[in-house]
This record gives structure tokens, C-alpha cells and sequence, in this order.
């Protein structure tokens, strides 16, 4: 019982990780269709920003967080007036070539700024401190990280699924001419969607550096992973996404926990025989 636990609580929290990162790309994916393999860079530049707040400029953690997602959130917004927003109207391998190519050229503007190195994002001492569950030790971070987690689901679903916002966004998808017709913004619709699923990331890539550590090669080490989670949750699937996620990060705790020469086998494994079965994701439309 004692191990299942220790498995329920790392794959969680590690799960949670994989949503707050993940669920922006299904977004993007799912609901604006745009295929934007560039996500990840959103993360790494969060990471990167708060490495420079905290150990080159000096500032607390509580303060570096916020500063480096606003940061995050200027930078997509000014990405996705003049470069993104020309990138919609493209083909899907057109899509492809061109946010990887960003993803690309900005692995090399951290590569040259920062290095190749690790970007450590220190914790302050109270998210270090030990919380004893009684069955396990583990740092106040993890708790912190799932308590976040289950925070951003309960936004995103009120945000997307019972808001005006979420139902101008869904009509500007559907027929974008028509949307605009009514009076809908349609390119701060997407502008304000774009900057959220970047937040997203932001903040997944800093929570997510003790897990998930954050140096110049980010998105590229973790873009199928991301891929996987939206793929196996189901596109523009806000609830699938938060069930692959924590599915895929349970599963690949408990085989490094349990059987650590074939985990990665297993995983892959599991995915394959789940989309084979549910081509369209677990929540997703087929």
C-alpha cells in the first residue's frame, strides 16, 4: 500500500506538471487549429526568465514567477501579432516547418545567452520544507504543484466551457466570417488564446523544473511528450487532456518504480495500444 501510494503521489504531481504544459498545445490544436510545435519554446523561455530573475538579478521566487510569465505573455502576444497570426492561414506541414523553425531559432538565442547547462530555478525554503502524509515524506513543492494543477483545470473549464469568452471562442473557430459578422473580435479571441496557452506553458516549465529540468534544449528532450498528452486526451479536450496527463504520468512512475529496465517500453507501449483502440483520444472528437 505504502508503495502504490508513493506511485499515486509522484505520478500525480508529475501528471499535473505534464497538464499545465500540455493543455495549452490541445488548445491551440484542438480548438484554433494551428498546429504550433513551437509550445514548448514558451515553457523554456519561462524557465529561462525566472534562472535570470532569481540568480542573475536577485529576486525572490514569489516575485520572479509572476514577472516571468508577464514576460512570456508579452513575448506571444507580440509573437502572435506579427508572426503566428500569418501562420494560421498555412497548411498543416507548412504549420509544422515553421514553428519548428521558431522552435529552433529560439533553443539557439537561450543556447547563446544562457548555455547549454542546466537552468536552475531555486526553490525558496518554505516549498522545500517536508510535509510528512504519514505514509511518506515529500517536499511542500509537490503538493503546491497539484494544488496549482487542480486550480488551473476548475479556470480553464469555468474559462472555456461556461464563459462568454469560451463560447466566442468556439463560434470564431467554427466559422470565423460568420463570428466576426456578429461582432465578434475574432483576432483578440485568438491573441487572447494564444497568450493563455502560453501562460500555461510558462508556468508548467517553471513548477515543472524540478521534474522536468529546463536548459536550452527543452522543447525539443519534451515535444513528444506534450504531442502524447494532447494525442492520447483528445484535441481541444480540456478534461482529456487532464486525464492523459495524469494517466500517462501515473503509468510512468509506477514502471520506473516497478520495473525501471523496460518503463520506457511499457509507456510507449500503452500509448500505441490506446490510440490504436481510440484513434480520436480518450475525450476527443472522432
Amino acid at each position: 500500500m505504502s508503495l502504490i501510494l508513493n506511485i499515486a503521489i509522484d505520478g500525480i504531481a508529475y501528471g499535473m506538471i505534464l497538464f499545465m504544459i500540455s493543455v495549452g498545445l490541445s488548445v491551440t490544436m484542438g480548438l484554433m487549429r494551428v498546429i504550433n510545435l513551437a509550445h514548448g519554446a514558451f515553457a523554456l523561455i519561462g524557465g529561462a526568465l525566472a534562472h535570470v530573475l532569481i540568480l542573475k538579478i536577485g529576486l525572490g521566487y514569489l516575485m520572479a514567477v509572476p514577472l516571468a510569465i508577464a514576460g512570456v505573455i508579452t513575448l506571444a502576444f507580440v509573437s502572435e501579432r506579427l508572426l503566428f497570426r500569418r501562420i494560421y492561414g498555412l497548411g498543416e506541414l507548412q504549420q509544422v516547418l515553421a514553428t519548428i523553425g521558431i522552435t529552433f531559432m529560439v533553443i539557439a538565442i537561450v543556447n547563446k545567452l544562457l548555455g547549454s547547462s542546466l537552468l536552475a530555478i531555486p526553490l525558496p525554503a518554505f516549498l522545500q520544507q517536508s510535509v510528512d502524509l504519514g505514509f511518506r515524506v515529500l517536499p511542500a513543492h509537490r503538493l503546491i504543484v497539484i494544488a496549482i494543477g487542480l486550480a488551473v483545470i476548475v479556470g480553464l473549464y469555468l474559462m472555456l466551457e461556461r464563459s462568454r469568452f469560451g463560447t466566442r471562442l468556439r463560434a470564431a473557430v467554427d466559422n470565423r466570417n460568420i463570428a466576426s459578422a456578429l461582432g465578434i473580435n475574432t483576432d483578440t479571441i485568438y491573441a487572447a488564446t494564444f497568450c493563455l496557452g502560453a501562460a500555461l506553458a510558462a508556468l508548467g516549465g517553471i513548477l515543472g523544473s524540478e521534474l522536468l529540468p529546463v536548459d536550452a534544449y527543452y522543447p525539443l528532450r519534451y515535444m513528444m511528450l506534450f504531442l502524447i498528452v494532447v494525442a492520447v486526451g483528445g484535441l481541444g479536450s480540456i478534461s482529456g487532456s487532464f486525464a492523459a496527463a495524469i494517466a500517462l504520468g501515473i503509468l510512468e512512475t509506477a514502471s520506473r518504480y516497478l520495473i525501471p529496465d523496460f518503463g520506457t517500453i511499457i509507456f510507449f507501449a500503452a500509448v500505441m495500444a490506446l490510440l490504436a483502440v481510440r484513434p480520436a483520444g480518450l475525450l476527443g472528437k472522432a
